[in-house]
């Protein structure tokens, strides 16, 4: 169907203007939150929580789950959390059920001291097909420590997207983890 690749391809070209205007950075040394330095940075922040931002994040990944048998969608806190509550609220408007959910970097301390919320009282990530979304990925660490706890939750996960792969070596990590890993967009995108 031509009209719906051709517009993807717009979706896609906006969203790489978006983030330029709002979200990308170049110049002094940045550090990262894997602990790396680079002349290159995004705070994906002011595209996710703007509305056209978020639209058009949520509608390019629900665009890479077609046909992918998935039950929720969610990340680490605190990157993956306006992806996840896009993807899901734009999910439905398309006549698809994609909960969200995300993990915390700590359980709570207090009330039911879940790693995971967003789950209804009695349901569990148990035999749950799930997809780990994250706003940019350097080494995937974040997106791998959140895989890692849904695991271990009983989650199969089905999917890792990031908005941005900043091509630092996280398609590797996820290879060797086992998951099949998906960017929306790479730091190729936003060099000239």
């Amino acid at each position: 169907m031509p009209g719906k690749s051709a517009d993807h391809s717009a979706r896609r070209a906006r969203l790489i203007d978006l983030i330029k205007a709002r979200s990308f950075q170049e110049g002094p040394e940045f550090k990262l939150a894997s602990g790396k330095t680079s002349t290159f940075y995004f705070n994906m922040k002011p595209t996710m929580l703007d509305s056209e931002g978020a639209y058009l994040v949520a509608s390019l990944i629900l665009d890479q789950l077609q046909g992918v048998d998935a039950d929720l969608i969610g990340g680490l806190e605190m990157g993956a959390v306006p992806i996840a509550s896009s993807v899901a609220a734009v999910a439905f408007t398309e006549g698809r059920n994609l909960p969200a959910f995300f993990v915390r970097k700590q359980a709570k301390e207090h009330g039911t001291q879940s790693l995971v919320e967003g789950l209804a009282k009695g349901e569990s990530m148990a035999g749950k097909k799930v997809v780990v979304v994250e706003d940019v990925t350097t080494t995937g660490g974040s997106a791998l420590k959140a895989a890692d706890a849904l695991k271990a939750a009983g989650a199969d996960i089905v999917r890792v997207i990031t908005i941005v792969d900043r091509l630092d070596g996280a398609d590797e990590a996820f290879a060797a983890a086992g998951f099949k890993f998906e960017p929306l967009l790479t730091l190729s995108d936003f060099r000239s």
